[in-house]
């Protein structure tokens, strides 16, 4: 029985393939840190704080025949702007109307 390692019989490799096994070696290094590195960011960014939920214009007391044509959201308040000329902003806590702008002026 011969205990002798394969390898050892084998001859040396040549200068580029010795490049191009470093090179492959180098590159599925890279390629394993990166998904590693999408997969931590994709986590950190998944398990933060949860966006406050969107509130729909429907639920914010408008005049009677006044249609929205415009709807943005901060952190702490509602804008609505109405085919009417005005933009008026709503509490998003409360609901209610905190300030009314004629646009028409």
């Amino acid at each position: 029985m011969n205990d002798t390692p394969q390898d050892d019989n084998d001859p040396p490799l040549p200068g580029h393939l010795k490049l191009l096994r470093n090179l492959v070696t180098v590159l599925t290094v890279v390629m394993i840190g990166g998904v590693i590195t999408i997969v931590a960011l994709l986590v950190i960014r998944m398990s933060g704080a949860l966006a406050p939920a969107l509130v729909f214009p429907d639920s914010f007391p408008m005049p009677e025949g006044v249609a929205i044509t415009g709807y943005s959201q901060t952190g702490t308040a509602a804008i609505l702007v109405s085919d009417d000329d005005h933009i008026r902003v709503f509490d998003l806590a409360t609901g209610e109307l905190t300030h009314e702008i004629d646009l028409a002026d």
